[in-house]
Order: structure tokens, then sequence, then C-alpha cells
């Protein structure tokens, strides 16, 4: 059986096949910082996509998208900042919006929530 940290990036790797069967072009997987670790970052046309991706084997915790709190969401944003200050061809463009996305992947099931957070 695969450990724990390797389903959880074959899910990562799934779910951005996934965006760019959406058409989205992805710009970083797994990008880290001080602050935290981003996902998936992806854009199409204007959107900035970026994902957090939680894989779980069933929903009988909540499943994946209840993993992702308060904290988590801060984490994220902090690191998107980050993230756009090393990305200078998106952080200026005036008309980037960018969305948080959860993309849950339970079983061999991909469920993406946009705008999942602001």
């Amino acid at each position: 059986m695969a450990s724990s940290h390797r389903r959880g990036l074959l899910a990562e790797r799934r779910v951005a096949l996934k965006y760019e069967q959406l058409g989205f072009v992805i710009l970083d997987r797994n990008w880290r910082c001080n602050v935290g670790e981003l996902d998936v970052v992806a854009v199409r046309g204007s959107t900035l996509a970026v994902v957090e991706v939680k894989w779980r084997r069933s929903n009988a915790f909540g499943g994946a998208i209840s993993a992702v709190g308060p904290l988590k969401q801060s984490r994220i944003r902090a690191a998107t900042e980050a993230w756009l200050v090393t990305c200078r061809e998106q952080s200026q463009r005036a008309d980037l919006s960018i969305r948080f996305d959860v993309a849950a992947v339970t079983g061999g099931t991909i469920e993406i929530f946009e705008r999942a957070f602001e």
C-alpha cells in the first residue's frame, strides 16, 4: 500500500491534470516558502486559481473540505502573497482575479470547490 505522502502527491498530480483539462495552465505545484505551501497554482485567462488538494479515503470524518479551516486558509493566503512576489508576471496584471479552490480527492473521485474561501 502506498504511503499517505505518496497518495497525496498522486492526488495533487491528478488534480493538476483535471485543471489542465478545464483549460488552465499549471504555473506551480508544491511551491513552498517559510509561511506555507501551495499545492497547485493555475491560471486561465484572468483567473488565478490557488488550489489546496486534500486526499481522503472516505468522507467518514467530514471529508477533505472540512480539513481546510481558518488557520489553513490564513497560511494559504500568506503563501499566495509570497508566491506573487516571486511571480512578477502574474502579480503585475491589472486584470488578475485570485480565487482559492479546494480539490477534494475522495477515493477515486475529484470534487472541486471553486471559491471555497475568500
